[in-house]
């Protein structure tokens, strides 16, 4: 069987699809007609997020019996078109966890301690020491909305950090997966928490979930955090919270659209921004690529795999 790798992965990944016996094509821009075409003969086809598998691909490849997402969000893969045409979908939502909870909690850092503003300062040779303070984030509430692996990685950091950490997610019992976590209704949540860091997956029932309603029901002054997909907030609300002082700062790796371009938001002082780059390790790209790998090794092999998600 052969299994197409369509983004860039380690060399451990392909070694391991190899060992297994399987052949192991490789070429990454392809999109659309092109992609489709060029999965004739292959049986899986192993992605990051950069590669669209769309209901068009989906159709041109009719050797196609399963596709891998090296990463947990499968937005870029058109799970209705696979389960058409019975093309299981893998992911991996484990493997970036660590990844993605330090760099929220970077983020978190970040603006209590107000560290882009004062290396800036100091790199423009001013000493602006009195106007520069910072705030502990011992004794705050950590309220974070989606419970699954990286919600749970935050939650862990945000105990040893002092918090009082609560956690909505309508999946999971809150307080099995992590002792000393309490569980929260949504608005309780944002009315309650000085930081608020969202980890839910994007779906119809999740996209604009911080509404400008709901960003209204945040305690005033608080933090928001979004490493997880941008389109769970309304952006153009969050910018007017901002503006006007009801919050105090955001924290943001992803956005509702990618590249975001010049924007207003961005330019705030009081908001932290980063491209995407949260589960941007080696050690969380290799994990993810080497799971992705195997599911589908053991998928094509056996008929079945963890992590499947179509």
């Amino acid at each position: 069987m052969k299994i197409w790798v369509a983004d860039a992965m380690d060399a451990e990944v392909k070694r391991l699809l190899a060992d297994a016996g399987l052949e192991v094509a490789e070429k990454g821009g392809l999109a659309g007609e092109a992609l489709g075409a060029a999965l004739d003969g292959s049986q899986g086809l192993l992605v990051r997020g950069a590669t669209k598998v769309t209901r068009e691909v989906v159709a041109r490849a009719r050797d196609l019996k399963a596709v891998a997402r090296a990463g947990s969000g499968v937005d870029n893969i058109d799970l209705e078109a696979c389960r058409e045409r019975g093309v299981a979908v893998f992911n991996t939502p484990g493997a970036n966890a660590v990844s993605v909870a330090e760099h929220t909690w970077a983020l978190v850092l970040g603006l209590l301690r107000q560290l882009p503003r004062a290396a800036s300062s100091m790199a423009a040779g001013r000493w602006e020491k009195s106007e520069l303070g910072g705030r502990e984030v011992r004794g705050k509430v950590l309220g974070l909305v989606g419970f699954g692996r990286v919600g749970q990685e935050v939650a862990r950091l945000g105990l040893a950090f002092g918090c009082r950490v609560q956690a909505h997610d309508p999946l999971v019992h809150v307080e099995d997966m992590v002792p000393g976590v309490d569980a929260a209704t949504l608005d309780d949540l944002l009315a309650t928490s000085d930081i608020v860091s969202l980890h839910a997956p994007l779906l119809p029932e999740t996209r604009g979930l911080l509404s400008a309603e709901r960003l209204a029901r945040m305690k005033p002054g608080a933090l928001l955090v979004n490493c997880a997909r941008g389109a769970l907030v309304d952006e153009a609300a969050l910018e007017r919270a901002l503006a006007e002082g009801r919050l105090a700062g955001a924290g943001l790796d992803v956005f509702e659209r990618e590249p975001p371009g010049d924007r207003p938001l961005l330019r705030l002082p009081q908001v932290l921004a980063t491209p995407h780059v949260a589960a941007n390790t080696p050690e969380a790209q290799r994990r993810a690529g080497i799971e992705a790998a195997a599911a589908l090794r053991d998928y094509l092999s056996t008929g079945q795999a963890p992590g499947r998600v179509a």
